[in-house]
C-alpha cells in the first residue's frame, strides 16, 4: 500500500513534459490527467489538484493504458487494483449479509467496473479562495479510499463538516449511490469534499467499484417485499444514472431525483 502511494507521489513529482502526454479534454480518453476538473471551461471555481483518472478492468486490456512512468507504476498498481477489488467485494459481502441479501448479491455485474482516481493537491497559497475537491456524493457502489497521511478529506454531518483524521494504513470506505438506491435508503451515500492547505502537497488514491454500464440497478427485492416497505426508486441501467449524474455538476439530490418514485 505504501509503494504504491509513493508510486502515485512519483507520478506527479516528475516533469512536466513527462506528463503532458496525459492531459486531455477528450472524455472518452480512458487514461487520462486534468488540472481541476473535466469541466474546467464552464466550472465556476477552479479546484486546487491535478487528478489522474484511468480504468482498471479489465486489467489485462486497461494495463496497456496507463502510464509507463514511473517505472514501476503499472506493476505496482496493478498488484493494489487487484487487493483493492478483493477487499470491497469482501466489504459488500458483508454489507449484504447486513441487510439480509443472498450470499454473493452484489457479485458479478453490479460490481464488476473498477477504476482509479489518484488526487494530488499542491500547498495553495490561499486555502480560503478554493476546494481540493467540491462536496459531492460518489456515484458508484462503493468508493476505497487511501487518503494517505495529509488532512484535507471532510464528511458533511448533523448540518456541518467534519475532518477524517488520516491514520496509518487505514482505508476510508464510501457509500455511493447505488449502495444507497439497491438498500433503498437504509444506507445513504456520503457526502464529502476536501479542503486544502498552504504547506504541504496530498497525493490520494481512490478505487470506485460501480456496476457494468447496461447493469439494472433497483432496490434490493427483499427489502421491498413489504407493505410498509415499498420502493422508493425506479429501475434503471447504470449508464442512466451516470449521465444524470454528471449533467448535474455535483448537485446530489437533483442526480437522484429522477429516479425517484412518488409517493
Amino acid at each position: 500500500m505504501n509503494e504504491t502511494m509513493d508510486v502515485f507521489k512519483e507520478f506527479f513529482e516528475m516533469p512536466l513534459e513527462e506528463k503532458a502526454m496525459f492531459y486531455s479534454e477528450d472524455p472518452k480518453k480512458s487514461c487520462r490527467l486534468v488540472t481541476s476538473s473535466a469541466n474546467y471551461d464552464w466550472e465556476k471555481i477552479h479546484l486546487w489538484r491535478d487528478n489522474l483518472r484511468h480504468p482498471c478492468h479489465p486489467l489485462e486490456e486497461c494495463i496497456k493504458l496507463w502510464p509507463e512512468k514511473p517505472t514501476r507504476y503499472r506493476e505496482v498498481v496493478a498488484t493494489y487494483s487487484i487487493e483493492a477489488k478483493k477487499l470491497g467485494l469482501r466489504i459488500l459481502e458483508l454489507v449484504s449479509e447486513g441487510l439480509g441479501l443472498e450470499s454473493g448479491y452484489f457479485r458479478d455485474k453490479l460490481s464488476e467496473a473498477l477504476s482509479l482516481a489518484v488526487n494530488h493537491y499542491p500547498p495553495c497559497p490561499d486555502p480560503s479562495l478554493t476546494l481540493g475537491l467540491s462536496k459531492h456524493c460518489d456515484p458508484n457502489l462503493l468508493t476505497i479510499l487511501h487518503q494517505g497521511n495529509v488532512n484535507g478529506l471532510q464528511v458533511f454531518k448533523d448540518g456541518e463538516w467534519i475532518g477524517v483524521e488520516p491514520l496509518h494504513n487505514a482505508i476510508v470506505v464510501n457509500v455511493g449511490n447505488q449502495l444507497q438506491i439497491i438498500s433503498n435508503n437504509k444506507l445513504k451515500s456520503a457526502e464529502h469534499r476536501v479542503v486544502t492547505n498552504s504547506t504541504v502537497a496530498r497525493t490520494t488514491a481512490a478505487f470506485f467499484i460501480a456496476p457494468s454500464d447496461e447493469c439494472i440497478i433497483e432496490p434490493a427485492k427483499p427489502l421491498t417485499d413489504h407493505a410498509c416497505n415499498s420502493p422508493l426508486y425506479r429501475a434503471f441501467e447504470y449508464k442512466e444514472f451516470v449521465v444524470q449524474y454528471f449533467s448535474m455538476m455535483g448537485n446530489n439530490e437533483l442526480a437522484l431525483e429522477p429516479f425517484k418514485l412518488q409517493a
